[in-house]
């Protein structure tokens, strides 16, 4: 895959997130440029997914650990522990705001 089809990938990925959060009560800030989405949750916690170009990457930071995501067959996978983005994401989002999201 080259830059600009992880470009477009990512941002798939950002507006499907966009689009689950819209319905719960975290609130989303992008960077400048559009390439880290923040989610702050009412309990005060936090989380972070980043385009990460250089290496294809979707990153996640989150309290509990950040996760590294590279696209596998189709799907985000992560290298060190195989869990999927998305389903990642939901176990992350419900840990903030208490309800489960479909992403």
């Amino acid at each position: 895959m080259n830059e600009s089809e992880f470009k477009e990938l990512a941002d798939a990925v950002f507006e499907r997130i966009e689009a689950a959060i819209d319905s719960s009560d975290a609130d989303i800030e992008y960077d400048s440029n559009g390439s880290v989405l923040e989610m702050e949750f009412a309990d005060g916690s936090k989380l972070i997914v980043n385009r990460h170009v250089p290496n294809k990457e979707i990153w996640l930071a989150a309290k509990s650990g950040g996760f590294h995501y590279a696209m596998t067959d189709g799907r985000w996978f992560s290298q060190r522990d195989g869990s999927e983005l998305f389903a990642k994401l939901g176990e992350l989002v419900q840990l903030g705001t208490g309800d489960r999201l479909e992403f």
